[in-house]
């Protein structure tokens, strides 16, 4: 048996609030990592621009870390104290199942900065869930952002120089652009699936689309906005920004709903495969544009196929 298994978290009564905020997520990350074509990104067609894994790695990751969102959804609806207080707790239990994480992938990070941001929106949804159980997602960012205050300025800012094994990939990618990623993204409720996921996924739901083509559009919406660290991390500012400006095109073409769209996808999808390109910041963020919308709507009213 696992060391892993004798932590105390495990030691947890699992309250039904809990679990239909952990599903939720659980079944978010899985519709996000299955949604094809998603340029560059690991999907149930293509390994994207990954060469060390695919999608059986994410399957194997996503069944290991699905237990982490129950635990900090009941984690937040245990807390007692200031939502600030609740997040050293949210990371306690993240700590734990990004080793868990590492050690099904034999080492490979396919959702580490996934199961920090969707961990930290479960405790902070089963925070909320005290209250009420009528979730509205712009009452989670507000709460995400009240719990996450000063997370930049105590991880990023004050940051010293250090030999670069030192220093994670967000901490040297804030040293060199000052991208906050992720951190910024919590600490601001979530801008990005604010004013872009969501309400492309509530256009293409208008529309009739299915869930798949519902995914990648929000995924195109997104990747105009996102100041994506991962693809900060393999290619530079210049690449961020044409990922940007072409992401943009794609919906100015139309994204899923027109034929012109659905063919710059695909040529941006093979660029991307070619350059070695993967907006993964944006994946991430497509996964929890979902997960707020089913804690909103309790379903999907789309074909899942």
């Amino acid at each position: 048996m696992s060391t892993l298994a004798k932590v105390d978290l495990f030691n947890v009564k699992i309250e039904q609030e809990a679990w239909e905020i952990g599903e939720a997520f659980l079944k978010s990350i899985l519709f996000e990592v299955s949604a094809y074509p998603k340029p560059g990104l690991v999907c149930s067609g293509s390994a994207g621009s990954h060469q060390d894994m695919n999608i059986l790695t994410f399957m194997a990751s996503s069944a290991t870390i699905g237990p982490a969102f129950y635990l900090c959804a009941q984690a937040g609806r245990s807390h007692g104290g200031a939502i600030k207080d609740l997040l050293p707790k949210l990371r306690k239990i993240g700590l734990v199942y990004e080793r868990k994480l590492l050690e099904a992938t034999k080492g490979i990070n396919t959702q580490r900065g996934l199961l920090f941001v969707a961990g930290l929106t479960c405790g902070v949804a089963g925070y909320l869930s005290q209250r009420h159980s009528n979730f509205r997602a712009e009452e989670i960012c507000t709460a995400m952002s009240e719990m996450t205050e000063g997370i930049v300025a105590r991880e990023l800012v004050n940051i010293k120089k250090a030999a670069k094994d030192k220093l994670t990939a967000g901490e040297q990618l804030y040293l060199a652009y000052k991208v906050t990623g992720i951190r910024g993204e919590v600490e601001a409720g979530f801008p990005a699936v604010k004013n872009a996921g969501l309400p492309a996924l509530k256009a293409a739901i208008q529309e009739g689309y299915r869930l798949n083509d519902c995914l990648v559009h929000i995924l195109i919406s997104l990747m105009t906005c996102v100041e994506d660290t991962t693809i900060l991390w393999r290619k530079g500012q210049a690449t961020l920004k044409k990922v940007q400006d072409w992401s943009q095109k794609v919906l100015n073409k139309g994204s899923v709903f027109t034929p012109e769209g659905w063919q710059e996808i695909y040529k941006m999808e093979e660029h991307f495969l070619q350059e070695n390109i993967s907006p993964g910041g944006s994946a991430d963020l497509l996964a929890i544009t979902i997960g707020l919308y089913l804690l909103e709507n309790k379903q999907l009213p789309v074909a899942i196929l």
